[in-house]
Protein backbone atom coordinates (compact mmCIF):
# COMPACT_ATOMS: atom_id res chain seq x y z
CA UNK A 1 0.00 0.00 0.00
CA UNK A 2 1.08 3.54 -0.84
CA UNK A 3 1.15 5.10 2.40
CA UNK A 4 0.37 9.39 2.28
CA UNK A 5 4.53 9.68 3.31
CA UNK A 6 5.45 8.49 0.15
CA UNK A 7 4.36 11.40 -2.23
CA UNK A 8 6.82 13.23 -0.16
CA UNK A 9 10.11 11.49 -1.76
CA UNK A 10 9.69 13.73 -4.73
CA UNK A 11 10.97 16.41 -2.03
CA UNK A 12 13.81 14.60 -0.94
CA UNK A 13 17.05 14.17 -2.51
CA UNK A 14 17.88 11.09 -2.71
CA UNK A 15 19.00 8.79 -6.13
CA UNK A 16 16.02 6.32 -6.63
CA UNK A 17 16.09 3.94 -9.32
CA UNK A 18 12.18 2.29 -9.99
CA UNK A 19 11.26 -0.61 -11.94
CA UNK A 20 7.83 -1.59 -12.72
CA UNK A 21 5.21 -3.58 -10.15
CA UNK A 22 5.39 -7.84 -10.52
CA UNK A 23 3.51 -9.30 -12.68
CA UNK A 24 0.23 -10.69 -11.33
CA UNK A 25 -0.23 -14.31 -12.14
CA UNK A 26 -3.89 -15.88 -11.77
CA UNK A 27 -5.35 -17.57 -8.36
CA UNK A 28 -3.83 -20.99 -7.74
CA UNK A 29 -5.31 -23.68 -5.04
CA UNK A 30 -4.31 -24.61 -1.96
CA UNK A 31 -2.80 -28.39 -2.22
CA UNK A 32 -2.37 -31.49 0.16
CA UNK A 33 0.31 -34.20 -0.39
CA UNK A 34 3.78 -36.17 0.64
CA UNK A 35 6.94 -33.81 1.74
CA UNK A 36 10.19 -32.86 -0.33
CA UNK A 37 13.68 -31.67 0.59
CA UNK A 38 15.59 -28.79 -0.66
CA UNK A 39 19.58 -27.93 -0.74
CA UNK A 40 18.55 -25.42 2.35
CA UNK A 41 17.46 -28.23 4.58
CA UNK A 42 13.35 -29.88 5.21
CA UNK A 43 11.53 -27.43 3.45
CA UNK A 44 8.89 -28.71 1.33
CA UNK A 45 8.90 -27.12 -2.09
CA UNK A 46 6.96 -28.71 -4.03
CA UNK A 47 2.92 -28.54 -5.00
CA UNK A 48 2.07 -31.37 -2.56
CA UNK A 49 2.09 -29.38 0.67
CA UNK A 50 -0.24 -31.85 3.29
CA UNK A 51 -0.80 -28.43 4.88
CA UNK A 52 -2.44 -28.79 8.41
CA UNK A 53 -6.24 -28.17 7.96
CA UNK A 54 -7.61 -28.06 11.85
CA UNK A 55 -11.52 -29.17 12.56
CA UNK A 56 -14.05 -26.45 12.30
CA UNK A 57 -14.69 -24.43 15.88
CA UNK A 58 -18.20 -23.38 16.11
CA UNK A 59 -17.49 -21.17 19.06
CA UNK A 60 -14.90 -19.40 16.29
CA UNK A 61 -16.81 -19.56 13.15
CA UNK A 62 -20.40 -18.60 15.28
CA UNK A 63 -18.63 -14.74 14.69
CA UNK A 64 -18.51 -15.07 11.16
CA UNK A 65 -20.93 -12.92 9.13
CA UNK A 66 -24.13 -14.39 7.79
CA UNK A 67 -22.95 -13.89 4.13
CA UNK A 68 -19.58 -15.07 4.93
CA UNK A 69 -21.49 -18.59 6.91
CA UNK A 70 -23.20 -18.53 3.65
CA UNK A 71 -20.97 -18.61 0.84
CA UNK A 72 -18.72 -21.42 2.59
CA UNK A 73 -15.78 -19.39 1.15
CA UNK A 74 -12.97 -17.54 2.24
CA UNK A 75 -11.23 -15.72 -0.63
CA UNK A 76 -7.55 -14.76 0.66
CA UNK A 77 -5.18 -12.52 -1.23
CA UNK A 78 -1.46 -12.83 -1.07
CA UNK A 79 0.56 -10.55 -2.89
CA UNK A 80 3.51 -12.51 -4.03
CA UNK A 81 3.04 -12.15 -7.37
CA UNK A 82 6.49 -12.81 -9.87
CA UNK A 83 8.67 -14.53 -7.76
CA UNK A 84 7.45 -14.76 -3.99
CA UNK A 85 9.32 -14.19 -0.98
CA UNK A 86 9.97 -17.47 0.41
CA UNK A 87 9.46 -18.83 2.99
CA UNK A 88 6.61 -16.67 3.24
CA UNK A 89 4.71 -16.90 0.25
CA UNK A 90 6.58 -17.92 -3.26
CA UNK A 91 5.84 -20.19 -6.06
CA UNK A 92 6.11 -24.29 -5.69
CA UNK A 93 7.99 -26.39 -8.03
CA UNK A 94 5.18 -26.20 -10.26
CA UNK A 95 5.74 -22.77 -10.85
CA UNK A 96 1.94 -22.17 -9.92
CA UNK A 97 1.00 -23.42 -6.46
CA UNK A 98 1.20 -20.60 -3.68
CA UNK A 99 3.01 -22.02 -0.60
CA UNK A 100 4.65 -20.67 2.14
CA UNK A 101 4.11 -19.63 6.07
CA UNK A 102 1.54 -16.87 5.12
CA UNK A 103 -1.09 -19.17 2.78
CA UNK A 104 -0.55 -22.06 6.13
CA UNK A 105 -1.69 -19.68 8.19
CA UNK A 106 -4.47 -18.53 6.31
CA UNK A 107 -5.58 -21.82 4.88
CA UNK A 108 -5.63 -23.27 9.09
CA UNK A 109 -7.80 -19.54 9.71
CA UNK A 110 -10.10 -20.72 6.98
CA UNK A 111 -10.59 -24.66 7.96
CA UNK A 112 -11.07 -23.55 11.69
CA UNK A 113 -13.91 -21.01 10.38
CA UNK A 114 -15.51 -23.84 8.90
CA UNK A 115 -14.93 -22.12 5.19
CA UNK A 116 -13.00 -23.25 2.01
CA UNK A 117 -9.85 -21.35 1.73
CA UNK A 118 -9.23 -19.90 -2.08
CA UNK A 119 -5.95 -18.82 -2.12
CA UNK A 120 -4.99 -15.69 -4.67
CA UNK A 121 -1.67 -14.75 -5.83
CA UNK A 122 -1.48 -11.10 -7.00
CA UNK A 123 0.52 -8.41 -6.34
CA UNK A 124 1.39 -6.12 -3.31
CA UNK A 125 -0.29 -3.39 -4.63
CA UNK A 126 -3.24 -5.25 -6.15
CA UNK A 127 -3.74 -6.99 -2.86
CA UNK A 128 -4.92 -3.95 -0.84
CA UNK A 129 -7.02 -2.86 -3.67
CA UNK A 130 -8.65 -6.47 -3.11
CA UNK A 131 -9.52 -5.84 0.06
CA UNK A 132 -10.25 -2.15 -0.54
CA UNK A 133 -12.56 -4.04 -2.79
CA UNK A 134 -14.18 -6.64 -0.62
CA UNK A 135 -12.65 -9.55 -3.52
CA UNK A 136 -10.33 -10.49 -1.01
CA UNK A 137 -12.09 -11.00 2.53
CA UNK A 138 -8.16 -11.84 4.07
CA UNK A 139 -4.90 -10.97 3.34
CA UNK A 140 -2.14 -12.73 4.33
CA UNK A 141 0.98 -11.17 3.32
CA UNK A 142 3.79 -10.22 6.10
CA UNK A 143 1.64 -6.80 6.23
CA UNK A 144 2.63 -4.96 9.39
CA UNK A 145 0.48 -2.86 11.44
CA UNK A 146 0.59 0.96 10.71
CA UNK A 147 -1.38 3.65 12.38
CA UNK A 148 -2.17 4.69 8.65
CA UNK A 149 -3.45 1.25 7.73
CA UNK A 150 -5.85 1.07 10.29
CA UNK A 151 -7.91 3.64 9.11
CA UNK A 152 -8.80 1.54 5.85
CA UNK A 153 -8.16 -2.16 7.77
CA UNK A 154 -8.72 -4.57 11.15
CA UNK A 155 -5.83 -6.52 11.78
CA UNK A 156 -5.18 -9.71 13.99
CA UNK A 157 -1.62 -9.93 14.19
CA UNK A 158 0.68 -13.44 14.07
CA UNK A 159 3.76 -12.87 13.86
CA UNK A 160 6.43 -10.48 15.13
CA UNK A 161 7.81 -8.06 12.45
CA UNK A 162 11.34 -7.64 12.14
CA UNK A 163 13.78 -6.64 9.22
CA UNK A 164 17.30 -7.57 8.08
CA UNK A 165 19.86 -5.91 6.08
CA UNK A 166 21.00 -8.51 3.60
CA UNK A 167 24.80 -8.16 1.81
CA UNK A 168 27.07 -9.94 -0.06
CA UNK A 169 28.70 -12.83 1.57
CA UNK A 170 32.34 -11.44 2.78
CA UNK A 171 30.81 -7.90 2.66
CA UNK A 172 32.36 -6.80 5.78
CA UNK A 173 29.56 -4.20 6.02
CA UNK A 174 27.72 -4.01 9.66
CA UNK A 175 24.45 -2.15 9.39
CA UNK A 176 23.24 -0.39 13.42
CA UNK A 177 22.50 3.24 12.29
CA UNK A 178 21.79 5.64 8.99
CA UNK A 179 25.59 6.71 9.12
CA UNK A 180 26.19 2.64 7.71
CA UNK A 181 24.28 3.44 4.72
CA UNK A 182 25.67 6.70 3.64
CA UNK A 183 27.13 6.28 0.21
CA UNK A 184 25.68 2.54 -0.16
CA UNK A 185 23.25 1.58 -3.17
CA UNK A 186 20.03 0.08 -1.31
CA UNK A 187 16.95 -2.02 -2.64
CA UNK A 188 14.23 -2.32 -1.16
CA UNK A 189 10.62 -3.29 -1.42
CA UNK A 190 7.94 -0.31 -3.35
CA UNK A 191 5.36 0.51 -1.18
CA UNK A 192 6.49 -1.11 1.80
CA UNK A 193 7.26 -0.37 5.42
CA UNK A 194 10.48 -1.41 4.64
CA UNK A 195 11.33 1.45 2.28
CA UNK A 196 9.47 4.17 4.67
CA UNK A 197 12.25 2.88 7.45
CA UNK A 198 14.77 3.25 4.32
CA UNK A 199 14.28 7.09 3.32
CA UNK A 200 14.08 8.17 6.61
CA UNK A 201 17.37 6.61 7.42
CA UNK A 202 18.48 8.18 4.51
CA UNK A 203 17.15 11.33 5.46
CA UNK A 204 19.17 11.14 8.53
CA UNK A 205 22.03 10.08 7.14
CA UNK A 206 21.88 13.59 4.90
CA UNK A 207 21.22 15.37 7.76
CA UNK A 208 24.74 14.72 9.22
CA UNK A 209 26.06 15.53 6.24
CA UNK A 210 26.93 12.25 4.80
CA UNK A 211 27.07 10.90 1.19
CA UNK A 212 23.46 10.09 -0.35
CA UNK A 213 22.24 6.85 -0.29
CA UNK A 214 21.21 5.64 -3.75
CA UNK A 215 17.73 3.35 -3.48
CA UNK A 216 16.83 1.24 -5.54
CA UNK A 217 13.59 -1.01 -6.83
CA UNK A 218 13.32 -4.10 -8.79
CA UNK A 219 10.68 -6.07 -9.66
CA UNK A 220 11.08 -9.01 -7.96
CA UNK A 221 13.26 -10.42 -5.04
CA UNK A 222 15.08 -12.48 -7.55
CA UNK A 223 16.57 -9.80 -9.31
CA UNK A 224 17.25 -8.24 -6.14
CA UNK A 225 19.39 -10.76 -5.13
CA UNK A 226 21.22 -11.23 -8.33
CA UNK A 227 21.63 -6.91 -7.94
CA UNK A 228 23.15 -7.60 -5.01
CA UNK A 229 25.40 -10.82 -5.95
CA UNK A 230 26.38 -8.90 -8.74
CA UNK A 231 27.74 -5.67 -6.84
CA UNK A 232 24.99 -3.64 -8.71
CA UNK A 233 23.98 -3.13 -5.10
CA UNK A 234 25.51 -3.08 -1.75
CA UNK A 235 22.36 -3.84 0.57
CA UNK A 236 18.99 -5.16 0.56
CA UNK A 237 16.48 -3.96 2.93
CA UNK A 238 13.72 -6.62 3.55
CA UNK A 239 11.44 -8.91 5.97
CA UNK A 240 13.86 -10.99 8.58
CA UNK A 241 12.57 -14.25 7.19
CA UNK A 242 12.98 -13.55 3.78
CA UNK A 243 16.85 -12.83 4.52
CA UNK A 244 17.35 -15.64 6.36
CA UNK A 245 16.16 -18.12 4.36
CA UNK A 246 18.19 -16.71 1.35
CA UNK A 247 21.18 -17.35 3.38
CA UNK A 248 20.67 -20.61 4.29
CA UNK A 249 19.98 -22.00 1.36
CA UNK A 250 22.64 -19.94 -1.18
CA UNK A 251 25.01 -19.45 0.85
CA UNK A 252 26.16 -15.98 -0.95
CA UNK A 253 24.51 -13.99 1.26
CA UNK A 254 24.50 -12.55 5.20
CA UNK A 255 22.81 -10.77 7.12
CA UNK A 256 24.38 -7.65 8.45
CA UNK A 257 22.14 -6.08 10.97
CA UNK A 258 18.53 -6.09 11.77
CA UNK A 259 15.76 -3.59 12.81
CA UNK A 260 12.42 -3.99 14.22
CA UNK A 261 9.70 -3.10 11.33
CA UNK A 262 7.78 -0.80 13.09
CA UNK A 263 10.99 1.17 14.11
CA UNK A 264 13.10 1.98 16.82
CA UNK A 265 10.42 2.66 19.47
CA UNK A 266 7.93 -0.02 18.92
CA UNK A 267 8.15 -4.10 18.32
CA UNK A 268 6.67 -4.34 14.68
CA UNK A 269 3.58 -6.95 14.32
CA UNK A 270 2.57 -8.74 11.27
CA UNK A 271 -1.52 -9.49 10.89
CA UNK A 272 -3.99 -10.82 8.73
CA UNK A 273 -5.82 -8.29 7.30
CA UNK A 274 -9.42 -7.54 6.40
CA UNK A 275 -11.50 -4.14 5.50
CA UNK A 276 -12.42 -2.18 8.35
CA UNK A 277 -15.62 -2.87 9.83
CA UNK A 278 -16.84 -5.65 7.75
CA UNK A 279 -17.60 -7.78 10.96
CA UNK A 280 -14.85 -10.56 10.23
CA UNK A 281 -11.83 -9.78 12.60
CA UNK A 282 -13.34 -11.11 15.36
CA UNK A 283 -13.63 -14.50 14.21
CA UNK A 284 -10.07 -14.30 12.54
CA UNK A 285 -8.96 -13.49 16.61
CA UNK A 286 -10.46 -16.20 17.42
CA UNK A 287 -9.35 -18.62 14.69
CA UNK A 288 -6.03 -17.98 15.75
CA UNK A 289 -6.02 -17.57 19.47
CA UNK A 290 -7.45 -21.62 18.83
CA UNK A 291 -4.68 -22.53 16.42
CA UNK A 292 -2.16 -21.52 19.17
CA UNK A 293 -4.05 -23.24 21.95
CA UNK A 294 -4.16 -26.35 19.89
CA UNK A 295 -0.48 -25.98 18.95
CA UNK A 296 -1.05 -26.10 15.13
CA UNK A 297 0.57 -22.41 15.08
CA UNK A 298 3.79 -23.60 16.71
CA UNK A 299 3.49 -26.65 13.84
CA UNK A 300 2.99 -24.32 11.20
CA UNK A 301 5.71 -21.86 12.38
CA UNK A 302 8.21 -24.56 12.93
CA UNK A 303 8.16 -25.88 8.99
CA UNK A 304 8.88 -23.17 8.13
CA UNK A 305 11.68 -22.58 10.31
CA UNK A 306 9.84 -19.26 11.87
CA UNK A 307 9.56 -20.31 15.78
CA UNK A 308 11.15 -17.36 16.78
CA UNK A 309 9.08 -14.90 15.03
CA UNK A 310 5.98 -16.21 17.22
CA UNK A 311 3.13 -14.76 18.91
CA UNK A 312 1.26 -16.17 22.14
CA UNK A 313 -2.07 -14.66 21.79
CA UNK A 314 -4.14 -12.76 18.86
CA UNK A 315 -4.18 -9.20 19.04
CA UNK A 316 -6.88 -6.79 17.54
CA UNK A 317 -5.23 -3.63 16.09
CA UNK A 318 -2.46 -3.32 18.09
CA UNK A 319 -0.89 -0.32 18.27
CA UNK A 320 1.10 0.19 15.18
CA UNK A 321 3.53 2.00 13.03
CA UNK A 322 3.22 6.28 13.59
CA UNK A 323 1.96 7.82 11.24
CA UNK A 324 4.64 10.73 10.01
CA UNK A 325 5.10 13.81 11.95
CA UNK A 326 2.74 12.47 13.98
Amino acid sequence: MRTTWIFALAAVTLSLTACAAPEEKAPVSAAAGPSASTAGGSLNLTPEQNRILPAKDEAAAALLPADVKASGKLTIGVGAAGSGFPPLAFAATDNKTLIGNEPDIAVAIASTLGLEPVLENTSWENLFIGLDSGKFQLGASNITVTEERKQKYDFVTYRLDNLAWLAKKGSGLKVTSPADIAGKKVAVGSGTNQEKILVEWAEEAKKQGLAEVEIKYYQTNQATFLALGSGQIDLYLGPSPSAAYQVATTGQTEIVGTYSGAGKDLQGLIALTTKKDNGLVKAYAAALDKLIASGDYAKILQRWNLTNEGVTKAEINPPGLPIEGK
